[in-house]
């Protein structure tokens, strides 16, 4: 590494980080199963606890913000109680929530999830997944403009819920890359191809898939296949996707194998696989959140590929150790990082 791990944890604290993406309600029912439902075969859960956490493109507030670092966080909730609770919980967290679209037109986005033990029985999506109205997007577009100028990276979290279109996609990259910003993607189907232009691209392999149609690269793994021609895939796949989309480097996620990085934001390509530490998975909810988060921070700094992509694999593994959404825990990232990395 060019820098210690002490160096990087310090400069993130220098850090302000734009987020622009869908936010939400990550609500939890925490219960317990003793008995089948006379009425229908299905387990009555007796509510111990509910609770409401950021979720979204809020979560990756939360990870940039527990890694020292200042996020920025622009996107539209509903004018409802549920938008409330989400402001409410921002202002808890101490994060501003000064940038954030009230709309009139379309609720806020909540995922409901029913925990009984650590299983998760079941999960209930209350949400308008159309895009923003004209005068939504101006509003939303207004706000990303003002809060520009303050940032040393940009965030694009997608989740498909009608926040990022092509339009305001294309003129937010625009925008940051007049002023020199560096631009992270956390991509989902339907705004997949229209990132052209950014600095780092993080699909997941799924993502990847369906984002270039995998048949025709052969991005499934069949029994014959052997790791190896998976992983010449991956790298197939990862240099189309740069060509397609002229974007400078390629991160995927590749749930346990690890992760790989095909950059060159930092001069000559780079490129790496990372393998996946051996972890006891509770759930993995939110751990792309933390993964962009981290690659972000480490963007900002230009830090080495294989350090962005080693750092950011380790925080992506640790918060699937916990069940439900939570941000990454600083300490325990770089206490592993000193660990595994160094």
């Amino acid at each position: 590494m060019e820098r210690s791990l002490d160096e990087i944890l310090e400069s993130f604290a220098q850090l302000k980080v734009l987020i622009v993406g869908d936010v939400m309600l990550d609500a939890y029912v925490w219960g317990k199963v003793e008995r089948i439902s006379p009425e229908a075969p299905v387990p009555v859960v007796h509510v111990r606890k509910r609770e409401k956490r950021l979720g979204g493109a809020a979560n990756v507030a939360l990870n940039v913000q527990a890694l020292g670092a200042k996020p920025i966080l622009c996107s539209v909730v509903g004018d409802d109680l549920e938008g409330q609770a989400f402001v409410e919980l921002l202002d808890k967290r101490k994060i501003s929530a000064r940038y954030i679209v009230r709309s009139q037109e379309r609720p806020t986005t909540v995922k409901e999830r029913v925990i009984a033990g650590s299983q998760q029985m079941l999960r209930i999506d209350s949400e308008d997944s159309n895009l923003l109205s004209e005068a939504e997007g101006e509003a939303l577009m207004l706000q990303i403009e003002a809060a520009l100028p303050q940032a040393d990276v940009v965030v694009f979290q997608d989740y498909d819920k009608g926040v990022l279109s092509r339009e305001r996609i294309q003129q937010v990259i625009g925008w940051a890359e007049k002023r020199q910003i560096p631009t992270a993607v956390d991509p989902k189907k339907r705004n997949f191809l229209h990132y052209r232009g950014a600095t780092l691209f993080k699909p997941n392999l799924k993502e990847l898939r369906e984002g270039l149609l995998a048949e025709d690269l052969a991005l499934h793994k069949e029994k014959h296949e052997t790791s190896m021609s998976t992983e010449e895939a991956v790298v197939q796949a990862a240099s189309r996707l740069k060509q397609l989309m002229a974007v400078n480097s390629v991160f995927i996620t590749l749930s346990e194998k690890g992760v790989f990085i095909d950059a060159a934001y930092a001069g000559s390509p780079d490129t790496h696989f990372i393998p996946a530490h051996l972890r006891e998975i509770a759930d993995v909810s939110g751990a792309g959140d933390t993964v962009i988060s981290i690659a972000a921070l480490a963007l900002a700094l230009k830090l080495p590929p294989k350090t962005l992509a080693a750092l950011a694999n380790l925080g992506g593994g640790i918060v699937c150790e916990h069940t439900g959404v939570v941000p990454i825990e600083k300490n325990k990232l770089f206490a592993e990082a000193r660990r595994w990395l160094v």
